[in-house]
């Protein structure tokens, strides 16, 4: 294992142990319900992103097989049939133990100076690199995906400032997109404004950005709460995505059942 963690840092493509990969993808079940061939596919897609990318560590966590497998299989599940082209453009992943604090210094509209710290679990900076807490990472479940989150925030910067709307394609507009994510974010604010209690983390309200990169952790996680709640946009992510999480859920449970029975 520590020969494989060597070459990897060595920047040479390195098959991920088949042990270690099989511990990463049963500790999750949005990853378990992969087909045969699309757990081969992603499997494929981690070991190249691996070698393009730089691993670090901060608060002095030890850099492990386990940190950047869990963290590499996760992020390149949105990009399964995307292709790894959709994450050029940045090469660093730093992670810490836990949270981590970032300063912040903004002005407000009038001219005044306000300095803060403020504490988060991740964090993608645009042409820079993804930072993320470890711990966070194995929270993974229920629609917390601190991973997908972020790794969304990437997609979301292809194109430039992140603004809630990818680099489109599959015959989607700017004008489908932008008409039936403004009507559910409206619709989503207007809810957690009422105070009412989301399936949906109402940390998506902050703004258009943060609402496609929620919505886009809970479409892998709970695609079933998406597609009840809005979906529309859960139409919209399978064809952006060109994946359709909640058939391949639906399917892995069936199948479970009947080799229950």
């Amino acid at each position: 294992m520590k020969e494989w963690l060597a070459r990897l840092r060595g920047k040479k493509p390195a098959l991920v142990p088949e042990e270690l990969w099989r511990q990463t993808v049963g500790a999750h079940p949005f990853l378990e319900a992969l087909t045969v061939n699309e757990k081969k596919a992603l499997k494929t897609k981690v070991e190249t992103f691996l070698a393009e990318k730089e691993f670090s560590t901060a608060g002095g966590l030890d850099l492990t097989d386990e940190i950047c497998v869990s963290i590499a299989a996760q992020g390149c599940l949105p990009i399964l049939n995307l292709g790894l082209g959709a994450y050029r453009e940045w090469i660093g992943i730093v992670v810490y133990p836990d949270e981590f604090v970032v300063p912040r210094r903004i002005e407000d509209e009038s001219g005044v100076i306000h300095e803060y710290d403020d504490v988060l679990s991740g964090e993608a900076w645009e042409g820079g690199p993804l930072i993320i807490s470890w711990h966070d990472v194995q929270m993974a479940g229920d629609g917390y995906n601190v991973v997908i989150h972020e790794f969304a925030h990437k997609l979301d910067m292809l194109n430039g400032e992140p603004d809630g709307m990818p680099a489109l394609h599959s015959g989607i507009t700017e004008t489908e997109w932008e008409a039936k994510f403004a009507a559910a974010y409206d619709d989503f604010c207007q809810r957690v404004d009422d105070g009412e209690d989301t399936p949906i983390d109402p940390y998506a309200s902050t703004d258009l950005a943060e609402f496609f990169a929620v919505l886009s952790e809970s479409f892998f996680e709970i695609p079933n709460v998406v597609a009840g709640e809005y979906p529309a946009i859960y139409g919209l992510l399978c064809r952006y995505y060109l994946q359709d999480p909640l058939a391949r859920l639906t399917k892995a449970a069936s199948a479970s059942r009947t080799d229950a029975s």
